[in-house]
């Protein structure tokens, strides 16, 4: 199967083309599609988390445990925290990826598990929804896409490199359609991903909802504001001639 500079080789091509397509045709902002395609080329490892301990999995979790809470900061904002609340709340998320998360994934994961699934891609795509709390939801969509995107391209590369070309042919490999599947051979491991697809999608789908209701209002709302603000500046002082 291909090591991890070709998963990381392939999702970072796939993401740079991703993030040049839609600053050059789509007219994403910059810092958006940069954003994007640096979670394409991560998600890109995500599978592998499954493997055991490893760069993988070192590299993955430690990249999540620092992203994620950045992703969180309009979140926060929106739930009205202080500055002080989202530091710590930051600093909960990344402990909790850094170390738990890890922990789990050590003792728990399996091999070619549902980990490498199209269900695992649709999971990590709700999560980057959720986690992205932007108040245009086209650049929400976007990037939970650039994750989801990642990743499936992690699982496309397990694939091809499952077929070996002979002299009479290709020759596919054990390991062959592990990758890119609906459900693994444990039951418990099919049943918690499909939970974990039905449970996000529904509340990702409800939180989209409720943004795009209420788009219009916040959008009023601010320019009010800024309207209030401009009728508000002092005028400038008279010029006195002697």
């Amino acid at each position: 199967m291909p090591g991890f500079r070709v998963h990381i080789t392939g999702s970072t091509a796939v993401g740079a083309g991703y993030a040049a397509a839609a600053w050059s045709v789509g007219g994403m902002p910059p810092s958006t599609c940069a954003l994007a395609g640096g979670l394409c080329a991560v998600a890109g490892m995500l599978p592998d988390l499954d493997s055991g301990p490893g760069v993988p999995l070192r590299e993955s979790v430690a990249f999540a445990a620092a992203v994620v809470p950045m992703l969180m900061i309009h979140r926060f904002e929106q739930a009205g925290m202080t500055l002080e609340s989202m530091i710590l709340a930051g600093a909960a998320i990344y402990l909790a990826i850094r170390f738990g998360l890890s922990w789990v994934l050590t003792k728990h994961a399996t091999h070619r598990g549902m980990y490498h699934s199209l269900p695992a891609a649709a999971v990590v795509g709700q999560i980057a929804f959720l986690a992205f709390g932007a108040e245009d939801p086209l650049r929400r969509y976007f990037i939970a896409s650039a994750v989801v995107l990642g990743y499936l391209t992690h699982l496309v590369l397990d694939e091809i490199w499952s077929v070996k070309l002979g002299q009479f042919g290709p020759k596919f490999k054990t390991s062959f359609g592990t990758a890119f599947k609906f459900y693994g051979g444990e039951a418990w491991s099919n049943l918690l991903t499909y939970v974990l697809v039905i449970a996000l999608g529904v509340l990702a789908a409800g939180d989209a909802a409720w943004s795009e209701r209420t788009l219009h209002m916040r959008q009023h709302t601010r320019q009010q504001m800024e309207q209030a603000a401009r009728s508000m500046q002092a005028p400038a002082p008279w010029n006195y001639r002697r």
